[in-house]
């Protein structure tokens, strides 16, 4: 029987969030926490925003969860982004979460665009043009 463990897109984002409490865990000055933190909490998001989702399949509520687990890998990438500027000692460890979170983020869009197609493509106006 097959459930959440089995999408790639899961295993990538648990991977991810372990290597990020690791590296909070060994770099745990206090000027860092809060980034540390919502870091943390964004890793985190992703696994389990599948993983919840993944019960509802295949419903809407799948494709939200998968929406909002979006939403929360691009923060992850952005939270590393911000560390690897501030925190030079932790560069070459987050250059290679980046790589990770980036794949994490592409996995997750896969799904969405099997899923549901349609979300993806940008939403046009419904104003009509005035004469």
């Amino acid at each position: 029987m097959h459930d959440h463990r089995s999408l790639v897109a899961w295993q990538v984002s648990r991977q991810l969030y372990l290597e990020v409490f690791g590296l909070a865990a060994r770099h745990g000055e206090p000027v860092l926490r809060p980034l540390f933190g919502q870091l943390q909490r964004a890793a985190l998001s992703v696994p389990l925003n599948i993983c919840e989702g993944y019960t509802w399949r295949p419903a809407r509520r799948w494709v939200g969860h998968l929406r909002i687990a979006y939403g929360s890998a691009v923060e992850t990438r952005e939270c590393l982004a911000i560390l690897r500027e501030i925190h030079p000692p932790t560069v070459q460890k987050v250059d290679t979460l980046v790589t990770l979170a980036t794949r994490s983020e592409g996995l997750v869009v896969g799904l969405l665009k099997r899923e549901s197609p349609s979300l993806l493509t940008p939403h046009r106006s419904r104003r009509r043009s005035r004469p």
